[in-house]
């Protein structure tokens, strides 16, 4: 089916009391894992890419943002359930408004080192740009600490978080309330009253990312509390190394076996299923299992 509005997947989030996740890709087999697990659960999802990660300049190899987005497309018309696409975390805004030309339905400024002041601007104009095309926006009021240590960062302000929405504009408002990027080991409860003053403040969906280290129990609370859509990245590519090492640790010598012919042996799939199953491990605390026909 073509892509869903992200505006119409977060107002069913909201009404049905579920949060839609947005599963990390990075390739095609990650990507095939996400929709694998989306279908077999029944589940709206948010497929995409880290922009951060493709505009950076100091790739190795130059990356063509309207081949992601055509990957990202040609998943969501072959899905059997609804699916967003986002182009998430960018600080290059070029990037950003390339990529809602160019496809993506979901864009995400994000730019920790900027002022508030230059931010504000900055979103402003990239919400201007991107809504004409029916493309939402989501940005980020405070800065998740990050790594397992889950040093630095600044929670939200709830009233911050209104004036950023007013001043914006944007559709989507991702949250610092204890939650953190790239923690690579152990959970943590969220700070549910700050949330709950935050949910209070702003009327639009929250977002949280750094899913990876949320408490489930907390989770649940968080969604009853307004939070419509929830990130993960880095325990998906911790089981997809892991499979991928596992594979290649078997003593395969024939390379077609190794990639691309489908077999037990095929790393390939081994990462494809590694994802799949890893997505279905956490979904359900979302609440949005069975909600596709919605």
């Amino acid at each position: 089916m073509p892509l869903e509005p992200v505006t119409e997947l977060m107002r069913k989030a909201r009404e049905g009391r579920y949060a839609v996740g947005y599963f990390e890709s990075w390739n095609l087999e990650s990507l095939q894992g996400v929709v694998d697990a989306a279908e077999q659960s029944r589940s709206p999802v948010i497929l995409g890419f880290n922009g951060d990660f493709l505009s950076r300049p100091g790739r190795r190899a130059a990356e063509r943002v309207t081949w992601y987005a055509e990957l990202g497309r040609a998943a969501a018309r072959s899905s059997a359930v609804p699916c967003g696409l986002i182009f998430n975390e960018c600080p290059n805004d070029d990037w950003v408004r390339r990529a809602a030309a160019v496809g993506f339905n979901l864009i995400m400024p994000s730019d920790p080192s900027a002022s508030r002041e230059e931010y504000v601007r900055r979103v402003q104009a990239l919400t201007r740009h991107a809504h004409p095309l029916g493309v939402a926006v989501e940005a980020e009021v405070g800065e998740l600490p990050s790594g397992s240590d889950a040093a630095g960062g600044k929670t939200t302000d709830p009233e911050d978080a209104a004036r950023f929405v007013a001043e914006t504009g944007v559709d989507l408002l991702a949250v610092s309330v204890g939650n953190v990027h790239i923690r690579l080991e152990g959970e943590q409860p969220l700070d549910l009253a700050r949330l709950e003053a935050i949910h209070r403040a702003v009327d639009c969906p929250l977002v949280l990312h750094g899913g990876t280290g949320i408490e489930a129990g907390s989770l649940r609370e968080a969604i009853r509390l307004g939070v419509a859509k929830v990130n993960y990245g880095t325990y998906l590519k911790q089981r997809y190394l892991r499979a991928m090492r596992d594979a290649l640790a078997g003593g395969e010598a024939n390379p077609h076996e190794l990639l691309g012919i489908g077999g037990p042996a095929d790393v390939m799939v081994a990462g494809r299923l590694a994802v799949r199953d890893a997505v279905l491990e956490r979904i359900e605390n979302l609440g949005c299992c069975g909600r596709a026909g919605e």
